[in-house]
């Protein structure tokens, strides 16, 4: 599947598009794609600070896909860093820029430069549903058993 890929006017055409790293991920990587000024710093985050992270980029989609924006497993694992609102959808009739809400939840600073792979993207098929009211739902093994019913083992 070909996905059409366009940058911001400001961003940097040398950082490159999502890419797979392995001929058999999922997710495509998302790196770090800072407006000129903020190129050389990038973006410093304390513990439980957050940010908007541009990727530079903006994309089209097919009809019945979406982009599901996910964190880096490595990244979350040695510094803490991952995304609030992951997984994060791009719709297929979405035009706008990629930004990624990055948070730190480590203990330490962590510095995100300009170009880092801090994301994937997981190109995902979408079936919309109808909803309909009813009185009665079917009954099932676990009914209206909440969180934590099935237990841990």
């Amino acid at each position: 599947m070909n996905i059409q890929i366009s940058l911001e006017p400001w961003a940097d055409p040398q950082v490159d598009l999502p890419k797979y790293k392995t001929a058999n991920a999922a997710g495509a990587d998302l790196r770090a794609n800072f407006p000129f000024d903020q190129r050389a710093k990038g973006v410093s985050l304390v513990p439980l600070q957050q940010a908007l992270v541009p990727t530079g980029l903006k994309v089209a989609l097919p009809p019945g896909y979406e982009m599901q924006i996910r964190p880096r497993s490595g990244l979350a694992l040695r510094y803490g860093l991952t995304l609030l609102n992951s997984p994060g959808t791009i719709d297929s009739d979405y035009r706008g820029p990629i930004g990624l809400i990055v948070i730190n939840l480590g203990d330490q600073p962590v510095t995100i430069s300009h170009g880092d792979r801090i994301a994937q993207a997981v190109i995902a098929p979408v079936v919309q549903a109808v909803f309909e009211l009813s009185k009665d739902l079917d009954q099932t093994e676990r009914g209206d058993k909440g969180f934590g019913s099935t237990g841990v083992q």
